[in-house]
């Protein structure tokens, strides 16, 4: 006869397996601190790409007015303004990419805390079977 708990707990684990599972388990195979770290590091990296393609466009659009008001101030101003802006904007994207790693993290544990929890289940199961 089949065991109709039984069958429901596997189609729930495999859906899982399926599904978000495999993300999951590559998730929680590291430390909270260190996936937060590793994605805010490749996000660090895209950035000053990113923010490093924006001031070569901008400084090409507005090279003409950049030439006329060519000053050793001017050039100062501009470049305290430009290393100043990238620090918040670096320090901004990190601090949204920590927090958000982290809770997907945290996330993605609890399912994995869950589905051992179903396989733990599911042994127990197959211990009484045998008995």
């Amino acid at each position: 006869m089949i065991d109709e708990k039984k069958v429901k707990l596997m189609t729930r684990m495999a859906s899982y397996e399926n599904n978000e599972g495999r993300e999951d388990l590559k998730i929680s195979a590291y430390y909270r601190k260190d996936y937060a770290s590793i994605h805010m590091v490749y996000t660090i990296i895209w950035v000053t790409i990113g923010y490093g393609c924006l001031m070569l466009l901008i400084g090409f659009c507005l090279f003409d007015k950049l030439m006329e008001s060519l000053s050793m101030s001017a050039v100062m101003t501009l470049g305290i303004g430009v290393v100043v802006g990238y620090f918040v904007v670096v320090i901004t994207y990190s601090v949204v990419t920590h927090t958000m790693y982290s809770k997907k993290h945290q996330i993605a544990r609890m399912r994995v805390k869950k589905y051992n929890h179903d396989l733990t289940r599911l042994l127990k199961i197959y211990e009484k079977e045998k008995r």
